[in-house]
């Protein structure tokens, strides 16, 4: 039987090079959101007081 090919299994180096190009361009311009912001939104996730997404610049 032959096994399935797996989605990841074909890469399109143009894409990623675009992809990666995109991100870089993001955080030379200052388009980040900090670590730290991530972690107070994922971990109000579950609670009452449960945060709204944080935003570029948080």
């Amino acid at each position: 039987m032959k096994p399935e090919p797996a989605i990841f299994d074909d890469i399109d180096e143009a894409s990623d090079a675009a992809a990666i190009a995109e991100g870089l361009a993001d955080i030379e311009a200052g388009r980040v959101i900090s670590h730290e912001a991530m972690k107070r939104w994922l971990l109000s996730w579950g609670t009452p007081a449960k945060l709204p997404s944080p935003k570029i610049g948080d």
